[in-house]
């Protein structure tokens, strides 16, 4: 739970949004583990006591930050298959490699393990899931998909896909999200497109003799 100033002078939105990109920073890079108030305020340039007037703990502390720097996976319709889950993919993309990448990189390992953060991880899962799941029951409907695709296949194959190019993206490499998730979309859609190769028929090794 936050806890404001009772009096005196407004708090200040530029320490406010330092505090919470150290807050990410930390977690992105220690864990649950790792962060720690005194690490947030060090990382941030300000006191303790500065902090502590803002928040109570450090689970309020990344709950909020968590809450109020990740985006969520909104709902896109752009008339076509491939268009919609580019838009998907790119921003999956800008959300694991951007600048809170490492910390909702880390929060997918760890989010059951902090206390109040997993109701945060859950409703970002869902968006995630429930875009794309939209998404692939439309392509379905016209038509783009045969009905027997896999959904939950394809959308784990996609979110998953995205998730780990973020993760072996070299350091200082600037991401290119869109260009990143039209080669992903399309490979993954060629993919589920190709058609099925006839099975090879297998001669055995040893032929009887036919009487």
């Amino acid at each position: 739970m936050t806890t404001g100033t009772t009096g005196g002078r407004p708090r200040d939105p530029e320490v406010d949004r330092r505090i919470a990109r150290a807050a990410l920073d930390v977690f992105g890079d220690t864990g649950w583990a790792g962060f720690a108030m005194e690490t947030v305020a060090r990382r941030a340039g300000i006191s303790k006591p500065t902090l502590y007037l803002r928040w109570s703990n450090k689970e309020a502390l990344l709950t909020e930050a968590l809450t109020t720097n990740l985006a969520t996976i909104s709902a896109v319709d752009t008339g076509t298959l491939r268009g919609d889950l580019v838009e998907v993919a790119a921003q999956m993309l800008n959300l694991y490699t951007g600048e809170a990448g490492r910390a909702a990189l880390r929060l997918s390992l760890e989010a059951n393990s902090v206390p109040g953060v997993a109701d945060r991880y859950r409703q970002l899962r869902r968006s995630q899931v429930n875009a794309a799941r939209d998404i692939v029951r439309r392509g379905i409907a016209r038509g783009e998909l045969s009905p027997e695709t896999s959904v939950p296949l394809l959308l784990e194959t996609l979110l998953g896909g995205a998730m780990m190019h973020a993760l072996n993206l070299p350091p200082g490499r600037a991401p290119q999200a869109r260009a990143q998730a039209r080669r992903m979309v399309d490979f993954l859609l060629n993919a589920v497109a190709a058609p099925a190769r006839p099975r090879a028929v297998e001669t055995p090794l040893f032929q009887p003799p036919v009487f």
